[in-house]
This record gives C-alpha cells, sequence and structure tokens, in this order.
C-alpha cells in the first residue's frame, strides 16, 4: 500500500471515529427533544386545571409553539452557517432549557403560553446536528451517505424519547401527585443536554465573509405571520371569515415580495436559487407534502379513534387505548427509520425518498376501504408510520447534500419550516372538513365518514404527489463526492 494511500485510509478512519462520536452525543440530544415532544401531553388535563383555563385553550399551546419555530429556525440555521454550527445549537438549547424551568413555575395562562412558545427553540437542534454531520464528513469520501445513516439514528432517538417521556409523565405524576415536581423532568433533560453539547459536541468551520439579510428575513417572518394568522382564523372561523382570505392574500403576495427580493442580495437569507435546483425543489415540496399527515392528521386520528362505533364507523376508544394507537404509530416511524439507516448503505437515495413518500400514500388510501377495525387502522397507521419514519430522517440529510458549503444549516432547516406550514395548512383545512358535518350525525359532536374521508384522501394525494415530485430529482442526487484538494485538512490533497 502507498504512503498516499495510507494516509488516506489514516484520515478516513479518524474522520469516521470522530463522526460516530458525534452521532451518539446527537442521539441523547434527539432523545432529549423527543421526550419534550411527549411528554406534556399526557398532563394537559392536569395543567388545565393548574391553570384554570379551559380544554379549548390547549390549542393555543401548539399554535403559539409552531409560529415561533417557524419564524426562528431559517435564522437560527443561517447565524449556525455563518458563526458555526454547535455555537447556535448550544444558545438554543440554553434558551430551552430556560423556557422548559419557565414553564414550572408558570402559574398563569400568559405565561405558560410565553414560556412553552420558547420552548420551541429545540425545533432547531436536528438541522443543526445534521449540518455539524455533514460538514464533519464533507472531506471524506462517504460523508453524504454517513449523513443519511446518522439521519435514521436520530430520528430513531427522537421517536423513542417520545415515546419515554409520553409513557414517564402520568406514571411520575400519579406517583407523586405533583404537578411543579412532575414538570421539573423535562428541564432537568434539557439542562443537562445543554451540558454534553458544550462539553461533548465539535465546532464546525463556517465560512468567513458571510452577513445576516436582516431585511431578507424580515420580509419571510411577516409572510409566515400572515399566512398562518389566516389559517389560524380558517380553523377558528371557517371559510365565511372575510379576514381569512384577506391575510392569506396578503401572505402570498409578501412572498413573491420575498423570492424577488432575495433574487438581487448578494448573500440571501435563502438562496431562491438553490431552492430551484432539481435536486432541491422536490424535497422541500416533499417535507411540506408529508407535513400534511405527519402533523395536521393526529387531531383527526385521535378523534376517529374516540368516535363511538354505535355510528357505524369510529373505534370508540378511551384515553387509554387511544395512546396505544398512537404509541403503534410512533413505533412505526422508528421502524422507518431504521430501515432507512440500513438501506441507505446500498438503496439510491432518490429511490427510497419516492417509495417512502408512496408508503405514506398507500398507507392512507388503505383507510378508505378499511377503517371499521381496529387492526385494520393500526395496519393502515404502519404502513403510512414506515414511509413517514423514514421521510423524517431523509429529507435533512437529502437537503444538506443538495446545499452548497455554507448553506447546509439552512437547507436542513427549511424541510422543517415547509413541513410547518404544509401541517398548519392541512390542520386548518381539516378542522373546516370535519367541522362542516358536525351535528349531521346521531353523535350531534362528531364529525361525519364524509369528513374523515376527505382527510385520509388528502394525506394519500398528499403522499402520492411527493413520489411524482421526486421522479424530477436527477439520479445522481445525493451521491458521495470525492473529497478535494482544497478540502483535505491543510490544503493537501487525499489521494
Amino acid at each position: 500500500m502507498s504512503r498516499a494511500s495510507a494516509a488516506a485510509d489514516r484520515l478516513r478512519g479518524s474522520a469516521l471515529g470522530i463522526t460516530a462520536g458525534l452521532i451518539g452525543w446527537f442521539v441523547l440530544v434527539e432523545l432529549t427533544s423527543g421526550i419534550l415532544q411527549g411528554y406534556y401531553v399526557p398532563l394537559f388535563s392536569d395543567i388545565v386545571v393548574h391553570l384554570g383555563i379551559h380544554d379549548a385553550d390547549v390549542n393555543w399551546f401548539e399554535a403559539a409553539q409552531l409560529l415561533l419555530s417557524a419564524l426562528v429556525v431559517p435564522v437560527l440555521a443561517k447565524l449556525g452557517d455563518m458563526y458555526g454550527h454547535k455555537r447556535i445549537l448550544l444558545i438554543a438549547a440554553v434558551l430551552t432549557a430556560g423556557a422548559s424551568w419557565w414553564l414550572v413555575f408558570a402559574g398563569s395562562f400568559w405565561t405558560f403560553l410565553i414560556a412553552w412558545a420558547l420552548q420551541g427553540f429545540y425545533v432547531v437542534w436536528l438541522p443543526l446536528e445534521i449540518a455539524l454531520i455533514f460538514e464533519r464528513g464533507r472531506r471524506q469520501a462517504r460523508g453524504v451517505s454517513m449523513t443519511r445513516r446518522a439521519a435514521g439514528l436520530l430520528v430513531v432517538g427522537l421517536q423513542a424519547g417520545a415515546i419515554t417521556g409520553a409513557l414517564a409523565a402520568g406514571r411520575i405524576f400519579a406517583a407523586t401527585g405533583d404537578l411543579t415536581g412532575t414538570l421539573m423532568v423535562p428541564a432537568i433533560a434539557v439542562t443537562l443536554i445543554a451540558v454534553v453539547i458544550w462539553l461533548g459536541v465539535p465546532e464546525s468551520e463556517p465560512l468567513p465573509g458571510r452577513r445576516l439579510d436582516t431585511a431578507g428575513f424580515a420580509i419571510l417572518a411577516m409572510a409566515l405571520l400572515l399566512v398562518t394568522s389566516s389559517l389560524t382564523f380558517l380553523r377558528l372561523n371557517g371559510p365565511g371569515f372575510v379576514w381569512t382570505w384577506v391575510l392569506l392574500a396578503a401572505g402570498l403576495a409578501t412572498i413573491v415580495w420575498f423570492v424577488r427580493f432575495e433574487l438581487r442580495q448578494p448573500d440571501p437569507a435563502v438562496d431562491i436559487r438553490v431552492l430551484r435546483r432539481p435536486e432541491m425543489w422536490p424535497v422541500q415540496a416533499t417535507a411540506a407534502l408529508v407535513g400534511i399527515s405527519l402533523l395536521g392528521a393526529q387531531g383527526p386520528l385521535s378523534t376517529y379513534a374516540g368516535t363511538d362505533s354505535s355510528l357505524g364507523y369510529g373505534l370508540g376508544l378511551d384515553a387509554t387505548e387511544r395512546s396505544n394507537v398512537i404509541g403503534v404509530y410512533l413505533v412505526s416511524l422508528i421502524v422507518g427509520a431504521v430501515l432507512f439507516a440500513v438501506t441507505s448503505r446500498r438503496a439510491p437515495p432518490r429511490g427510497i425518498l419516492i417509495v417512502a413518500s408512496a408508503l405514506v400514500g398507500v398507507g392512507y388510501l388503505l383507510f378508505l376501504p378499511f377503517h371499521v377495525e381496529l387492526w385494520q387502522v393500526l395496519l393502515n397507521l404502519g404502513i403510512a408510520g414506515l414511509g413517514s419514519g423514514a421521510l423524517v430522517a431523509a429529507l435533512p440529510a437529502a437537503a444538506a447534500a443538495a446545499a452548497p458549503r455554507g448553506q447546509t444549516g439552512i437547507a436542513s432547516a427549511l424541510t422543517n419550516t415547509t413541513k410547518t406550514i404544509g401541517g398548519t395548512f392541512a390542520s386548518a383545512i381539516f378542522g373546516v372538513v370535519l367541522a362542516a358535518g358536525v351535528g349531521a350525525v346521531a353523535g350531534q359532536t362528531a364529525a361525519s365518514l364524509g369528513g374523515y374521508m376527505a382527510v385520509w384522501t388528502i394525506c394519500a394525494v398528499g403522499g402520492f404527489i411527493a413520489a411524482v415530485l421526486l421522479f424530477f430529482v436527477p439520479k445522481v442526487a445525493f451521491a458521495d463526492e470525492a473529497p478535494s484538494a482544497e478540502e483535505a485538512p491543510g490544503g493537501a490533497p487525499v489521494v
């Protein structure tokens, strides 16, 4: 073996070892992220009593957190590209820890709402982790494929954390009867994970000479605020409320303004030219489409599972049984992420994305004829969950692979933003569709079967459209590239 070849092998082995250790730390980070996402849900009824509010007010918690995450994630990701992804990851973890401790001692609706919204900074963790892994592996020939496999493992940690959090919260509260003490558990977990990031995660190498396009981000924030506000009005007031459409039109006009403004900037907030690439725009579109079922359909799934089966549809499950259904779905997401991590070693990345999107479509399409028995619903959710789990892992990694150097963080983060927007759109539309059938059935409060059929159809169509769009991605996209001379450490070529 030549000396150059031996040096290359040592370089690759060293980088692989560093990246493997990095992935291990990030699995812990995503485990904590999952705990945050699953821990509070079983406690909502007790939080409602503690704050002296109504059950319907809980919806504002989710809306506030989604809005804040949609606004800050692109900004934080771009700052990571500019100043170092670890630095911004640590700042986001510290902010999340502070908000989590605030939740422990919040005694009113408004203080809890503000703290809950600020806790949404954790949403940027995964895009920054993907960027760190990708930048760490960029200088070796296996960097891209390693990022794909790592993303699968991170999603496994995320979903395992969600299940752990959901199971632990109720048991801790039942054992102690102390809501304040129960709420301390996730705050302690986030505090510890901030220390892990500080001590265990190496920094990336940002490109010098970057600038923050403050005006561009301000326009983007305005567009997102207008669009999400219109969707909130759509869900609360229905399609007959005129301000819904005024705000939506203003939001779409602001998006057009944002695109034109960004095309004139030398260092834009979001590089529209990169987004127009054939290996990038289908990925972002798929993220929006998968958000329809992943985020928007969870509420209808829960209400359908609880609908009295005497109506001729619905499963008539109690709260515990409904949580078990959600648990099965989360397990299928984990399996999908694991399968993605395993198959990404050999299968073409584009093919994996296409198959995963098609599985989401097939799973929800099966709801149309098969929705009466519990085993049918679990089978359908299992199929859709396999596809969704693979996509949650694949999309940030695919976006990072398609982005030029210095834009991996923002590209990965945009998959989260578009997914959130897709889920928000779907949630508003599903709310209107299901509300249209209320009172038309014997239960007087249950949505009609036709409304649920419409929800499942929209989710299925979204999956199939994503599969078709991904055929526009070049076959060679997301492939590993040999490291160039200028990318080797110290400027020496890797040969």
